[in-house]
């Protein structure tokens, strides 16, 4: 290890590591080791670990800054970070020294590594993705820097009633602080909503938005290290507050209720994940989290990071937004609304700037997911972003018109504003319209996408579609989740896989190797075993480790099939029954339906009412059971997916 890989002498000595524990409960919590919490003790074992990370990412923010580098700015409304005290001590190789450290005071490290609680940020792929890639970033040493939302209360925390059906509870992630943020008010941005727009007088493309209602978005840091890298990126997430200070004479009335009301509706953007759309508040709601995440993250960039005369024509120079999913493609507007309105730029400049910034990866092949949102929402809560929309569209649709003379049907079809059965945006064809690249997320899926889903401008910009796997980081989900096989791995290639995978081809040559065949089987069965273990104190679940563990895990909906898995294990039930042979099976299923996403919460309560069933029948006891975990998160996964 390099010099500049490690974080100090002192946290590589398991005595000075203790003492400095010793330190952050005593100085950093306020109390001593009688009076101690798990909290407590919890809390203080992670700013001890995280001085392993500070200095190194100041050094990485100012080596950034200071050389110019071009920059990613990945933007999702998502991240599954899953726990960050593994992490940390995973990238700066201080699992054994905390260990050891924390046992000479009595302490053990796996039992406060439980008090850890998942940070409520996501739900599913599209967010363990965002958190992936900026692991990845990170461990490559590339500039980047991810922008989101700090959600208070996140998606929601799943539990089952007695029919099985699913009950959503606040997921209240944040009850206890979280030592991994560092708020900094001081750099808090304004973002208006609603309002009336002024046209320039000469002529110009420039205008003059005035918000009728303004919040502030407060950003909280959080650190990203790359395993054993220098590097420590950053992801910055934003909460909502209210511009306004409490209205005392409203609260000195008595008029409590309206005295908060700005600050409750402020709030109310940072809540919770995708918050229910079915009504108009609930659209609103949403359109105002995206905007307000977007507008922050880019006035965040432009201001904090790039030089105070940096010449904005060449923003392209210093960055790319890569779009996840459609949910921050109002950001598109909102650069030319700044390069346009902020900076003078002529309209042309400022698209041919916005459209080199920005990559749209787009995560479904359905025609109806692609999110659309009411021309009548967007000119009320952002007038100005609908008239540049409304230029955009009518700019490129003059394109589509040159490219194919006389055909107007492909010029309705590939405008960016549908009108019926509503007027609205289509945020996909916005999405690919402003944007540089077009990726789908795995090869099939990216071919589909060009001949079924987007086939007219796939037809119109060849070279703007490409194609980027999915992949996951070894990192959490091999070495960190699965240490057992990751040292057999090692043992048999070598560490590189470590940061390539394309390494673990090497293993080809042991697959008749009977000896290492007889240690993956091990490894597989004492996974299992730690599984049984989770799954018991986690929510009293008895498995049968003898079984083939055969799982699905994903966010609950008709086109990811469960409800086809599902008829799956009711054949293998009747296959049992009628006295064929099957293989004894545990068929594992994890996922949350959206609140109000009736079909999805109707597939949960009938997964769980066919395990009840199968649980119930003495015929195929031992032979077939399935088991439905509430709440799966990234931290049930490192246990389910090593064993499954």
């Amino acid at each position: 290890m390099t010099r500049s890989q490690r974080p100090g002498p002192n946290l590589y000595d398991p005595e000075k590591f203790a003492r400095e524990f010793t330190e952050e409960l005593r100085f950093g919590q306020g109390v001593d080791f009688v009076r101690a919490s798990d909290s407590d003790l919890y809390m203080a074992l992670a700013r001890t670990v995280r001085q392993a990370l500070i200095s190194r990412w100041i050094k990485t923010l100012e080596t950034q800054i200071g050389r110019g580098s071009k920059a990613v700015v990945y933007l999702s409304a998502e991240y599954l970070l899953g726990r960050q005290l593994d992490n940390a001590l995973l990238a700066t190789n201080l699992q054994a020294t905390a260990r050891h450290a924390l046992a000479t005071l009595d302490l053990d490290l796996d039992e406060l590594r439980e008090f850890e609680v998942e940070p409520g940020l996501g739900n599913g792929g599209l967010g363990r993705l965002a958190a992936c890639f900026l692991d990845s970033l990170a461990t490559m040493s590339i500039p980047a820097v991810g922008y989101g939302i700090r959600y208070e209360y996140g998606i929601f925390q799943q539990a089952f009633n007695e029919e099985g059906r699913q009950v959503e509870v606040p997921d209240t992630w944040l009850r206890h602080g979280n030592p991994w943020e560092f708020p900094h008010p001081e750099m808090s941005v304004e973002v208006g909503f609603g309002g009336t727009v002024t046209p320039a007088k000469n002529g110009s493309d420039r205008a003059e938005w005035i918000p009728e209602t303004t919040v502030l978005a407060v950003p909280y840091n959080y650190m990203v290290p790359g395993y054993r890298s220098d590097a420590v990126n950053t992801l910055r997430l934003w909460r909502a507050q209210a511009a306004e200070n409490l209205d005392l004479a409203e609260f000195n009335s008595g008029d409590y209720q309206a005295a908060v009301r700005a600050q409750t509706e402020a709030e109310s953007i940072s809540k919770i994940l995708y918050p229910e759309d079915s009504t108009p508040a609930g659209k609103r709601l949403r359109l105002q989290q995206q905007y307000f995440f977007v507008a922050a993250s880019i006035h965040d960039f432009i201001h904090n990071v790039l030089p105070g005369d940096f010449d904005l024509r060449r923003l392209h120079e210093r960055v790319v937004f890569q779009l996840n999913d459609t949910h921050p493609v109002i950001a598109i507007p909102e650069l030319m609304r700044v390069l346009l309105d902020k900076n003078g730029l002529p309209w042309d400049e400022a698209w041919e700037v916005t459209r080199r910034c920005f990559g749209y990866t787009c995560h479904t092949l359905l025609p109806e997911a692609l999110e659309v949102w009411p021309v009548e929402l967007l000119e009320d809560m952002l007038p100005r972003h609908m008239e540049i929309i409304y230029r955009i569209n009518s700019l490129f649709l003059e394109d589509v018109a040159d490219a194919f003379p006389g055909n107007d049907w492909r010029v309705r079809r590939m405008s960016i504003i549908e009108e019926h059965p509503q007027r609205s945006v289509r945020m996909a064809y916005l999405a690919t319209v402003g944007s540089s690249k077009v990726n789908g997320v795995a090869e099939l899926h990216s071919k589909l996408l060009r001949e079924r889903v987007l086939p007219d401008f796939a037809e119109l910009y060849p070279d703007r579609f490409t194609n980027v796997t999915n992949g996951v980081t070894p990192r959490r989900f091999l070495k960190l989740a699965n240490p057992e096989l990751s040292a057999l791995i090692t043992y048999k290639i070598g560490p590189d896989w470590v940061t390539d995978l394309e390494h673990l081809r090497e293993l080809d040559q042991f697959a008749e190797d009977p000896a290492f065949i007889g240690a993956l089987t091990r490894i597989k069965r004492e996974n299992k075993v730690r599984l049984a273990e989770v799954l018991k104190k986690r929510d009293n679940t008895i498995i049968n480790v003898d079984t083939m563990f055969d799982a699905m895990v994903k966010r609950l909906h008709e086109y990811k099939r469960q409800l086809l898995k599902l008829l799956h294990v009711v054949v293998l039930h009747q296959r049992i029954v009628d006295g064929k042979e099957v293989a004894p099976r545990t068929v594992f299923f994890g996922a949350k339906a959206a609140p109000g996403y009736v079909m999805a919460k109707e597939i949960i309560g009938l997964i769980n009412a066919v395990a009840r069933t199968i649980d119930e029948d003495p015929r195929v006891q031992g032979r077939l059971s399935v088991v439905f975990p509430p709440n799966y998160n990234v931290t049930l996964a490192e246990s389910l997916i090593p064993a499954a």
